[in-house]
């Protein structure tokens, strides 16, 4: 389907943790929630209005010690705006990923292979790209799913990469479309793990430590960060294995590494350090993956991965911040890593690509749902569509931990998000509505109607509550 886009919006949400998220070198105590919408038109003339939101989060997209916050911000909202511009200027309908090309190349500057901020440049891109799926779903009345199914977008692979030149959309995808898909719940490095542990300053009735999580959510999936130093790191999981010995969970992890780690060496070091203790063998046993140790500068210099095998006795290692260009995970597979991370953050089509190098690379090459703390609505919604879409069966979910479920939004908003997704949320004692983790797992049914991940209804309600910016052209 070929459209142009005709007019566009921005809004921002302020939204503040309920608790510090630490990650990295960071804390986070919040950020804002930047909403863009775009008007599109069909060349029979035929309207419709999409949406997509990420969270403005510092020091992830661009790791500048000489910046602040603030800054950071405002580099991210600026790559937008450029987005959003030169998607009015482009006055001719074509598809959607025609139209993500050129943003890739013009605004991302993927095509001249500079990968130097490529991550933060990407974001407008990708933000702006995601509510132009959404209007292009709805103006052919089409869910996401159906229309990757019958390439409504034309989609063509080898544009990013010519390897993919013979790889469809639908080959990627499960025969039918998940209805639910497993938590895989963040363990940040100032979590408390065990409730009396937890600070009682937080007086809310969601839990507050991992001990609640395990207890009342059921998560059987966790994500924890690392990169305080080997001792620290070690007594940190050493910790979480005692913790799921105590309430005789059987849990699988992941370990994330944010770019602390100077070489694979002193993660390897790591590993051998915990598997010496009984509980932490049995730990690594259920070791699913280890994403993006290394700094983004480091992940391709041989001396930094020359003890990639250690490392790959105990589990894969994934590229997350390191996948900033259409040849980060081909470089990356070359020289034994194994994963890439998919996040909406990063582009729909560039995760759709990484999955395709993934399945043309072998059995041993994989993608993995992780997350920039998708927040309801549209960041959290969509993202799950995408994952259920690429059959990823579990997820990395945080923004219902460090966030208060849906208290950033208005009330109208929060009310139409649990009349129109009843499966995915739910309501407190006080009215205010939350995300419903249930057995681990959250339902995502209601996501898969008409649109990209949202219920019309719901998405008016965001529009007619927020305060939108036009964007000139």
């Amino acid at each position: 389907m070929q459209v142009r886009v005709v007019a566009a919006w921005f809004a921002e949400v302020p939204c503040v943790t309920r608790t510090p998220f630490r990650f990295g070198g960071v804390t986070v105590h919040g950020a804002p929630l930047l909403h863009a919408c775009v008007r599109v038109e069909s060349v029979d003339g035929r309207a419709a209005e999409g949406a997509s939101a990420d969270l403005l989060v510092p020091k992830w997209f661009k790791k500048d010690p000489a910046r602040t916050a603030a800054q950071d911000q405002g580099a991210l909202r600026a790559f937008a705006l450029d987005a959003a511009r030169a998607l009015l200027a482009e006055r001719r309908p074509q598809p959607a990923f025609a139209h993500s090309r050129m943003l890739a190349e013009s605004v991302a500057l993927e095509r001249t292979g500079d990968e130097s901020g490529a991550l933060e440049r990407g974001f407008g891109t990708a933000l702006l790209e995601r509510a132009l799926l959404d209007a292009t779903c709805r103006l052919a009345r089409r869910s996401f799913w159906s229309a990757l199914q019958t390439n409504l977008f034309c989609v063509r692979l080898g544009d990013i990469d010519r390897a993919l030149s013979d790889v469809d959309v639908p080959s990627l995808m499960p025969d039918a479309m998940p209805t639910k898909i497993q938590v895989r719940h963040t363990v940040g490095m100032l979590d408390p793990l065990r409730e009396a542990d937890a600070s009682a300053e937080i007086e809310d009735d969601e839990p507050r430590s991992l001990e609640r999580y395990l207890r009342e959510h059921r998560v059987r999936w966790l994500k924890v960060k690392f990169g305080q130093g080997l001792d620290a790191d070690r007594e940190r999981l050493l910790a979480i294995a005692r913790l799921c010995a105590d309430l005789d969970v059987d849990c699988s992890i992941t370990l994330d590494g944010n770019e602390q780690c100077a070489s694979l060496a002193s993660v390897a070091d790591l590993l051998d350090a915990i598997a010496a203790d009984p509980l932490g063998k049995q730990l690594l046993r259920r070791l699913a993956h280890i994403e993006q140790p290394l700094p983004r500068a480091l992940t391709f210099d041989q001396e930094a991965n020359r003890a990639i095998d250690r490392v790959r006795n105990y589990a894969p290692l994934v590229l997350d911040e390191a996948d900033a260009h259409p040849s980060s995970f081909p470089r990356a597979l070359a020289l034994g890593w194994r994963g890439c991370s998919i996040k909406n953050c990063k582009g729909v089509f560039r995760g759709l690509a990484n999955a395709a190098t993934a399945r043309r690379f072998g059995d041993s090459a994989f993608v993995c749902g992780e997350d920039l703390t998708n927040l309801p609505l549209l960041a959290l919604q969509q993202d799950l569509v995408t994952m259920t879409a690429l059959g990823i069966a579990h997820v990395e979910r945080n923004g219902h931990h460090y966030f208060r479920g849906l208290d950033h939004l208005p009330t109208a908003v929060q009310q139409a998000a649990l009349h129109c997704h009843p499966d995915l949320y739910g309501s407190r004692q006080d009215g205010s509505v939350r995300v419903a983790i249930e057995d681990g797992a959250l339902r995502c049914a209601s996501l898969l109607g008409p649109g990209y991940g949202c219920d019309p209804m719901a998405l008016l309600a965001l529009r007619n509550a927020l305060s939108w910016v036009p964007v000139a052209d």
